[in-house]
């Protein structure tokens, strides 16, 4: 390097053009050429606006048209869709609510004829006591059921008492056979201690033969019929009625049938299922008078 010709300043680098200056350097080389292309597409447009088809309409709105119509089907296509979904939608909330409607008329519909079926099961309960209070030659009282005893079918409570008469060791009954007795009588109420209690007791025999025993009860919804003798000809099925022995219940009221025997040391093991429906009792009938003179009730002739 020469000595002194490091200080001499180096010539600087041409600079490049920038893109405004580009745009311009082209506009000013073909401005003639770019006029005449505008010139022309205005001549275009106006020609087009100025023509008019053979099917009617100018020939700029045919080109409109044609150029806006996708985009004006896929509004309408969306439109439409949208509209059928939200149809879709209302009818299924309509179907849904006639449908929960629908259900609860027809849960209405079932409490009805349930309650309509209980009436009609009631009518013929009563019915049946009717027509048996007038078959009985006994003054009798007919009561409803209110209560039974908590835990247990042993016990009841009926709708009369002292008020109507009743006392204490009055039998009950229903069209289908013994219940029990009245235990503790109040002014508006009666207990009835069924005969399937422990402590309960009814003079019965079997009616086929008349041999007789005692029924007593299980506490199970069962009572067994005691004092039989193993040489006495008992099968399962026999009915059992009372015997009159007891002093309280008339002789010939249906007690229940023997549902299984077996020998023992000295007596048979017969149990006895109760006639009377003592788990579901409505109505009942108290027999609050004695016999009626002359017309004593025989085995046969005076059972329910």
């Amino acid at each position: 390097m020469i000595p002194g010709f490091s200080d001499i300043a180096r010539p600087a680098a041409p600079r490049a053009p920038e893109a405004p200056e580009i745009m311009q350097a082209f506009v000013s080389r073909h401005l003639s050429f770019l006029v005449l292309i505008v010139v022309l597409l205005a001549q275009f447009l106006f020609l087009a606006y100025q023509v008019t088809r053979k099917q009617g309409g100018r020939l700029l709105q045919v080109w409109a048209l044609g150029a806006f119509d996708p985009f004006e089907r896929s509004v309408e296509g969306l439109t439409h869709a949208t509209s059928g979904a939200w149809q879709s939608f209302y009818d299924l909330s309509q179907a849904q609510r006639q449908n929960r409607q629908l259900l609860e008329e027809l849960a209405h519909a079932r409490a009805r004829i349930l309650q309509l079926s209980e009436a009609g099961v009631e009518n013929a309960r009563l019915r049946d006591a009717l027509n048996l209070e007038q078959r009985l030659p006994y003054r009798t009282i007919a009561a409803t059921v209110i209560a039974a005893s908590p835990g247990t079918n042993t016990a009841v409570f009926i709708d009369k008492g002292t008020d109507a008469g009743l006392s204490a060791d009055m039998p009950v009954i229903t069209p289908e056979g013994v219940v029990g007795k009245t235990i503790a009588v109040f002014h508006h109420t009666t207990q009835v201690l069924t005969i399937t209690d422990s402590s309960s007791g009814v003079g019965s025999m079997l009616e086929k033969n008349e041999t007789e025993g005692v029924a007593k009860g299980t506490g199970e919804g069962l009572c067994r019929l005691d004092y039989i003798m193993n040489e006495s000809q008992v099968a399962q099925g026999d009915l059992v009625v009372t015997s009159g022995l007891d002093q309280i219940y008339p002789r010939g009221l249906l007690v229940g049938s023997v549902a299984q025997v077996s020998n023992g040391e000295v007596y048979k093991n017969i149990s006895i299922r109760p006639a009377a429906a003592l788990d579901r009792l409505d109505t009942v009938l108290v027999i609050a008078g004695p016999s009626i003179p002359g017309t004593r009730a025989s085995s046969k002739k005076g059972r329910p």
